[in-house]
C-alpha cells in the first residue's frame, strides 16, 4: 500500500510519496547513468524482457531490493513519479510488466509528463502487467495508479489490465492511494472489498487535504510522517485487520494484512533546478529526509536484502525504527524535535549528499543508543508484539529492549 501526492503551483511542483511493503522487504536507492544501447538490444524486467530504446535518461530510484523496476524515482529532466497498488475487477496476470517495472522504464525513456503517459501506455498496451509483487506472499498481485510530475505540472494516470484513464492536474493538490479515483473509470472497473481493506480512502482524504496547505518540503514530510488522528508525534492507531494502515506513516500489524512505509521520498521541481530528499530506510517517523541528486550517486554500502546486515543502511536504521515503535509516544519525542531542525536545514539548502548522508548516519547510532537505554515495556497490542517477533526472527534482527521486570532480553 501507499500514498503518493502532489501541489502544482506557478513556477514549482511538490512532489511526495511513502512506499508501503512487506516489513523486512529493504529499498535502497539506486543511480543509473544515462547511457546508449545496441540497436536490437533487449532489457530484462522483473519477469519479462523487452526491447531496449538506444538512449536512456541518467535515473535516480527507490527500489525494493528484489525486483528490477522501483516504487519511485526521478530522472535528470525532472520527470518524478510514483505509483499505487490498485485493485480491480478486471484479471491479473500471472506475468507481466509489474507496476515498478513501467516507472522504471518510463523515467529511462521519457523526458516530460506528456512522453511518460505516451510511454507508459504504449508499454502497459504492449505488455499487460503482471506477476507477483509481494515478498512474503509471492502470489501477491495488483494494478497500478501514477502520480506523474514534472516541473511544469503533472498527471494521474490509473489503470485496470491494460485499460487506462488519464487525468491533467492543472493546480492545486492531488493525491493517489490504493483506489481508483478517476470517473466513470473506477466506477467500472473498481474491487470495492479490496479496496476498502487497503483503508485508502482516509489516508487519501487526509494527504490531499494536508498538501493543498503544505507550503514547502517540511509540511510534506509532516504528511508523510502522520500517524493519522495522531499526527507525527503520537502513536499509530493499530486495527486487528490491517494494523496501522489507515494513516500515510504505516506500521504493519494486522491480522489480515500488513504493509509498512519501507522508502519515502521529496521532490521540489522548478523550471530552474530540481530538488530531491529522501530517506533510504524505512518509517519517516524514524527516519532523517536526506537530499540526493540524480548527477550525485553516493556509497551507501552493499545492497540490502531481507536480512538484517549492519553493514547497510536500510537495516541499520530498522534497528532505531523498531526499537522506537515499542512505545512511541514515549520513545519518538526523544529525538523529533532535533530531527525536525536537522531537515530543515537541509530543505532550505540541501548541500552535499554525502556529508548528509554521514551526518543522518551519526545522528541514527545517537539516537538508538538513548532509545534503548530508556526503552520500556512494549505498549503495542498483543497482535502486533507478536507480528513484529515473527518478522524481526525471519530477519535475524538483533534487537534488544526492555522487559518489564527489568532485565534485558533479544526480542
Amino acid at each position: 500500500m501507499c500514498d503518493t501526492m502532489v501541489r502544482v503551483e506557478s513556477g514549482r511542483v511538490l512532489f511526495a510519496k511513502n512506499s508501503d511493503r512487506d516489513p523486512n522487504e529493504a529499498q535502497l536507492l539506486e543511480w543509473h547513468p544515462s547511457r546508449t544501447h545496441a540497436r536490437g538490444s533487449s532489457v530484462r524486467c522483473t519477469y519479462l524482457e523487452v526491447a531496449q530504446v538506444e538512449q536512456t535518461h541518467a535515473v535516480l530510484l527507490s527500489r525494493p531490493f528484489w525486483m528490477w523496476g522501483a516504487e519511485m524515482g526521478t530522472n535528470e529532466h525532472g520527470l518524478t513519479i510514483g505509483n499505487e497498488a490498485v485493485f480491480t475487477r478486471e484479471p491479473y496476470a500471472k506475468t507481466g510488466l509489474t507496476g515498478m517495472d513501467l516507472l522504471r522504464l518510463t523515467l529511462e525513456r521519457a523526458a516530460d509528463r506528456e512522453q511518460a503517459v505516451a510511454v507508459l501506455t504504449d508499454l502497459l498496451e504492449t505488455h499487460g502487467q503482471g506477476g507477483g509483487c509481494g515478498l512474503e506472499d509471492a502470489d501477491f498481485t495488483y494494478h497500478n495508479s501514477f502520480l506523474i510530475a514534472d516541473p511544469h505540472g503533472a498527471v494521474v494516470l490509473e489503470t485496470a489490465g491494460q485499460h487506462w484513464v488519464v487525468e491533467e492536474v492543472t493546480a492545486g493538490a492531488r493525491s493517489i492511494s490504493n483506489g481508483l479515483t478517476i470517473e466513470p473509470f473506477a466506477g467500472r472497473h473498481t474491487n470495492r472489498l479490496r479496496t476498502k481493506v487497503s483503508a485508502c480512502g482516509p489516508r487519501r482524504a487526509l494527504t490531499e487535504s494536508a498538501c493543498a496547505v503544505a507550503e514547502g518540503p517540511a509540511d510534506l514530510a509532516a504528511t508523510l510522517r502522520s500517524h493519522g488522528g495522531h499526527g507525527s508525534a503520537g502513536p499509530p492507531d493499530y486495527s486487528p485487520v490491517n494494523g496501522a494502515m489507515a494513516a500515510p506513516c504505516m506500521h504493519a500489524g494486522g491480522l489480515l494484512a500488513g504493509s509498512q512505509t519501507t522508502g519515502s521520498w521529496i521532490s521540489e521541481l522548478t523550471p530552474g533546478g530540481n530538488r530531491h530528499w529522501a530517506t533510504a530506510t524505512a518509517a519517516p517517523c524514524t527516519a532523517l529526509f536526506k537530499p540526493v541528486r540524480v548527477d550525485t550517486p553516493l556509497d551507501l554500502g552493499p545492497e540490502p536484502t531481507d536480512r538484517f546486515d549492519d553493514a547497510t543502511l536500510w537495516w541499520r536504521h530498522e534497528r532505531l525504527h523498531r526499537t522506537a515503535l515499542r512505545d512511541p509516544a514515549t520513545l519518538l519525542p526523544r529525538f523529533a524535535a532535533e530531527r525536525d531542525a536537522v531537515e530543515a536545514g537541509w530543505f532550505a539548502d540541501p548541500g552535499d549528499p554525502e556529508d548528509a548522508f554521514a551526518e543522518a548516519g551519526e545522528l541514527t547510532a545517537r539516537w538508538l543508543a538513548d532509545v534503548e537505554a530508556a526503552a520500556g515495556p512494549d505498549t503495542r497490542p498483543g497482535y502486533v508484539q507478536r507480528y513484529w517477533r515473527k518478522r524481526n526472527h525471519r530477519a535475524g534482527l538483533p534487537l534488544t529492549a526492555s522487559v518489564p521486570d527489568g532485565t534485558r532480553a533479544q526480542a
